[in-house]
């Protein structure tokens, strides 16, 4: 048998082989998977083509209103405030921007704002929602000023309460006053106005309007009544002022400069108690008004120069309602991207059609059971200590494997080989060294009767081997005397001994590194249970230097703490097995070779012994000091 060294020479080979494998798995992983910390994804597809709402007019880059509930999105899967939610392009590589604007596990509703970059007319474009992780790089990740290109001056989602209304745009032009909340809008919270009151937006050089430059400014409205030149938006410097309302349902933009008010034409009136988007575009010269993303009417007028404060409703003659999601860029937005932001906020069989969400999607390698529910959360809570005892205890895994594959093949071989050679020893008939012929090539093929297989296998007999050392001191023997074949007493018994220390090297070589599985089975609980008391006495040092105690932040650590004691188990329970089939084998091998010698002692005695001798049993024997020894 070689030694353990010569064949540990190949461990390092099968480690680095299967460690290959999983850098392998994980690169091709990566190249359809963005992060395998996110376990779950699913595909967003933006249809503006004819199979979904078609849109033909340029978009370009704008920010997409996703809403999730419970038949898009699993809310039981991710974090209870959204923190582990993802969104990446069609390219499964570039992350996009995105702001939470609401996120209620409880009621299963969430509104996300994420930027598309140049979103394609006529074209479907697809993007990936990732979520379910428990790990460090889980935490909120909104972007609330980079969800919007560098045009937009003003977004309000109108979802603080009551409070003073908030600029998403990071720019910071926050509402000056604080406003009634609507708490049934378009989404999710937004303002309620009663004809008497107005909110007040800030003055800033963002805000400065030029003359004849551009504009465009949209939001959500809901009428409670249809009352003439109701007030939604206005800003007025004296003689020069623009104006946006409702005339008895008509939506209309209105301009007064040195040629006195301009209106916009009148179109089809709105109904009252429903949500409508309105959208004025500037730019040319020219005025447009937008409703539910279609032209609604135009006015043939510039912008006029205002950097006074601008209003929301009035205190006298008011737009009197409900207003949601304002937004004012410096710019004059393209007509697609009015209809695409009208069509993907307004919800309904539009919206529906023009976002689909696919089903949820799970990692496809041999590692992604592992990536996901529990074993997840504990694989990412193990400390740096638990690694190490892990480590230590995969490699006694790997030997301890290594020495139960070699044993159980050797012990393989060797059966066979004992099993060979004892069917041609039951035909010897009176020339014991009949199977040896001392020509070592004749001797592993028994004098040409074994082939090439056969020979094979016999070299791990442990019975021939044994066989070959009485064969060769009984020749020895015998060369001293070649008138007669007979051995004395004492000779019979120097053989005897010779075949009991071929034994004893015999039986050396069969335990041979099977104190390496003893030390697996011993050793491997108590590594274990080392680096599981480490692990919690670590976990509640956290706890007590935190000041805190918290079941959520304490169970993840306990639970990765006794990963080190299952992997102990691991590495015992197989070796456990494993010695004890193994030690059984090399009782049965050991007694073939003890029945063997007794055998092959009588056999000698009955052939090579003085006749009067030949009734003695020579198997136990002791040397008779007065016979003289050939």
């Amino acid at each position: 048998m070689p030694t353990f060294f010569a064949k540990m020479k190949f461990l390092p080979r099968l480690l680095a082989a299967a460690f290959a494998s999983v850098v392998f798995a994980t690169a091709a992983r990566a190249e359809s998977w963005w992060d395998s910390e996110w376990t779950l994804r699913k595909q967003i597809t933006v249809d503006t083509s004819a199979t979904g709402v078609a849109i033909a007019d340029s978009v370009g880059t704008t920010p997409v209103l996703l809403r999730l509930h419970d038949g898009n999105f699993t809310f039981g899967a991710a974090k209870d405030d959204g923190g582990d939610l993802r969104f990446v392009a069609e390219d499964d590589k570039t992350p996009l921007t995105y702001h939470i604007e609401k996120y209620d596990p409880v009621l299963n509703e969430a509104f996300v704002w994420v930027k598309i970059p140049d979103l394609k007319p006529g074209a479907k474009t697809t993007l990936w929602l990732y979520y379910r992780n428990a790990g460090t790089k889980a935490a909120r990740a909104d972007d609330p000023k980079g969800t919007y290109d560098a045009d937009t001056v003003l977004v309000w989602h109108l979802a603080e309460h009551g409070g003073p209304a908030v600029d998403a745009s990071g720019n910071g032009h926050n509402a000056a006053n604080a406003s009634l909340a609507a708490d049934t809008a378009m989404i999710g919270t937004g303002l309620k106005l009663d004809g008497k009151t107005a909110v007040s937006l800030p003055v800033s050089p963002a805000l400065a309007w030029a003359a004849s430059g551009a504009l465009t400014w949209s939001a959500w409205i809901k009428p409670a009544a249809l009352a003439p030149n109701a007030v939604i938006f206005s800003r007025r410097d004296g003689a020069t002022a623009l104006v946006i309302g409702v005339n008895n349902g008509v939506p209309y933009v209105e301009v007064t400069g040195a040629a006195g008010p301009q209106r916009s034409a009148t179109g089809v009136p709105l109904a009252a108690g429903g949500w409508h988007h309105l959208a004025v575009v500037a730019g040319g010269g020219q005025l447009a008004v937008f409703l539910d993303g279609e032209p609604y009417a135009t006015l043939a007028a510039a912008l006029p120069a205002l950097n006074t404060a601008a209003q929301l409703g009035a205190t006298t003659g008011g737009f009197a309602g409900e207003l949601d999601e304002l937004e004012i860029s410096k710019v004059a937005r393209p007509a697609g991207f009015i209809k695409f932001a009208a069509l993907a906020q307004g919800g309904g069989d539009a919206a529906g059609k023009l976002l689909a969400f696919g089903a949820d999607e799970q990692p496809k390698d041999w590692l992604s059971w592992m990536k996901g529910g529990y074993f997840g959360v504990i694989i990412a809570s193990l400390t740096v200590d638990g690694w190490v005892v892990i480590g230590i205890l995969a490699i006694m895994a790997a030997i301890s494997w290594f020495v139960m594959i070699n044993k159980v093949g050797y012990l393989n071989s060797l059966g066979r080989g004992n099993a060979l050679f004892l069917k041609e020893w039951s035909h010897i008939a009176t020339d014991l060294t009949a199977l040896d012929l001392g020509d070592p090539d004749n001797a592993k093929s028994l004098g040409g009767r074994v082939d090439a297989a056969g020979q094979k296998a016999l070299r791990r007999s442990t019975v021939y081997r044994i066989y070959h050392i009485g064969a060769e001191e009984i020749r020895h023997r015998l060369k001293a005397d070649q008138s007669e074949k007979i051995l004395s007493a004492r000779s019979i018994q120097a053989i005897r001994a010779s075949l009991d220390g071929g034994l004893v090297r015999e039986t050396q070589k069969l335990n041979r590194l099977i104190v390496l599985l003893t030390i697996a089975i011993s050793g491997g609980p108590f590594l274990g249970l080392l680096g599981t008391v480490v692990g919690v006495m670590i976990t509640f040092a956290a706890v007590a230097a935190a000041g805190e105690v918290n079941v959520n932040a304490i169970a993840p650590g306990i639970a990765a703490a006794l990963l080190a004691t299952v992997a102990g188990l691991a590495v015992a329970i197989p070796a456990l097995f494993g010695y004890n089939y193994i030690v059984t084998r090399i009782k049965d091998a050991t007694s073939d070779m003890h029945v063997f010698i007794d055998e092959f002692v009588t056999k000698m005695a009955e052939f090579y012994a003085e006749p009067s001798q030949r009734s003695t049993n020579f198997t136990r024997a002791p040397f008779a000091p007065s016979e003289p020894r050939k």
